[in-house]
């Protein structure tokens, strides 16, 4: 049984409304009707339809004018014009206005039921796009941010919800953890996605050109300022501004940046004129700022004004259920890039992976796939495309037992010497038959041959 809708006629002749009125009701669906556009409007405004069956001639408001208004302030309202003039001129018009059907007088009630039933199917298909697109989005909607852990899931879902405030951010976590990612992903969730995404690392730029970088300066303001220049404060108006290691400004620093936030306007170097600014600002660091409070190196009131909403980013040690994901889908990213088939790795070099405690966390784990994929004659990397890690030298993990530790070194040790018992053995200091033993009770296997 076909959907019922809520249908609207638009007409000036009343014998026509009262006919579809008829035929609509007969069906089943919920009919209105209006005399003109104007009226036609008023009720949009009070009671959403699904369909308005509009005559093309009308005095005051034509059935093109409405159709056209109708578009712009209810797009999901579908239009069917129907005319006793029939054009090529004004079909082509009214199609290209957004209408859905064309209809000629006289027609039969027949014609609407058919019209009806591909309008159906019309909502149906719409419908199932969007429900595929919602998924898709889903999927996707944090561009390269990657991650099923529970913690970044949290951080999906804080997104879309922080995006939709101006209200100042602040990202904290270790370095290589993604955190202008997530920036990037506010900004594009925001209402200013279509404005600019200026990043800057501040502890990259001496803080005598960082000034002049944030806000400009005047010709002459200073030697070799030859010529006046926008600060990125000017240039980043309506967008987002990323304020990477925001810890490492100094404080005359912070305090210009706290009056630019609290008065919106900025200064150029050598001008005494105003400039109304409009940016939101995220910052980002991986300092304890509490900490620089307390010894003086960072000023309070600064700190409350950037830290509005703070959203910590894990290390990709306390995430390790992500390691696969990333790992595969940077695989994908190098192997394409350089076509090359490198689009394996070793259940076992998997493991290794996945107990190694990336002091710098996705970044450092970007570079290991890239270098690895570079370097490999093989399609299947092996522990042995990562011996330029080094275990004993990275931080360890809260979390990382000594188990995961023995298994990461026997791993290694083992697929470096294509799983030679008695070489491996003697490296690792221990007779043949305890590392026998402990294969056994890890319960640690050797990669199948890529045939």
């Amino acid at each position: 049984m076909a959907e019922k809708l809520r249908i609207m006629i638009v007409d000036d002749e009343m014998i026509v409304r009262e006919s579809f009125l008829h035929w609509f009701e007969k069906d089943g669906h919920s009919v209105a009707t209006a005399a003109s556009g104007f009226e036609a409007l008023e009720k949009i405004e009070k009671f959403p339809y699904d369909i308005l069956f509009v005559d093309i001639k009308m005095p005051g408001m034509d059935g093109i004018e409405l159709l056209e208004k109708v578009k712009t302030g209810y797009p999901d309202t579908i239009v069917v014009i129907i005319t006793a003039y029939g054009s090529i001129e004004s079909s082509v018009k009214a199609m290209k206005a957004g209408a859905s059907d064309y209809l000629l007088k006289p027609f039969k009630p027949e014609q609407l039921s058919l019209v009806l039933e591909k309008i159906n199917q019309q909502k149906k298909l719409t419908s199932e796009y969007n429900y595929l697109k919602g998924c898709l989005e889903k999927i996707t909607r944090f561009d390269n941010i990657i991650g099923q852990a529970e913690s970044m899931e949290e951080i999906f879902k804080l997104i879309p919800e922080v995006a939709k405030s101006d209200s100042s951010i602040l990202l904290t976590g270790e370095t290589g953890t993604g955190k202008e990612l997530v920036a990037k992903a506010i900004h594009a969730k925001s209402s200013r996605a279509h404005f600019p995404f200026i990043a800057i690392n501040c502890g990259a730029v001496p803080d005598s050109l960082l000034e002049s970088e944030l806000f400009g300066h005047q010709k002459g303001a200073f030697t070799g300022a030859t010529r006046s220049s926008k600060g990125f404060l000017e240039v980043v108006s309506g967008g987002t501004l990323f304020l990477d290691e925001i810890g490492e400004i100094s404080a005359k620093m912070q305090v210009d940046l706290l009056r630019v936030l609290e008065e919106k306007k900025i200064t150029r170097l050598g001008s005494r004129d105003p400039i109304d600014v409009d940016f939101r600002l995220i910052s980002a660091t991986r300092q304890n700022l509490e900490a620089a409070i307390a010894d003086g190196s960072f000023r309070e009131d600064f700190f409350y004004r950037i830290n509005v909403i703070q959203i910590p980013i894990p290390p990709l040690r306390a995430r390790k259920e992500d390691i696969p994901l990333l790992i595969d889908h940077f695989l994908k990213k190098y192997s394409q890039e350089m076509s090359k088939r490198v689009d394996r790795i070793s259940p076992e070099t998997m493991q290794l992976l996945r107990q190694y405690s990336w002091p710098g966390n996705v970044r450092e784990l970007e570079n290991a796939i890239e270098r690895a994929v570079v370097l490999s004659g093989s399609r299947t990397l092996g522990a042995t495309d990562f011996a330029f890690l080094k275990p004993s030298s990275a931080p360890v993990a809260e979390s990382q037992t000594l188990r995961d530790m023995e298994i990461f070194q026997i791993l290694k040790v083992l697929d470096e010497n294509d799983w030679n018992i008695t070489r491996s053995s003697a490296i690792l200091g221990i007779n043949r038959v305890t590392l026998h033993k402990k294969i056994k009770r890890l319960g640690l296997e050797k990669a199948p041959p890529v045939v």
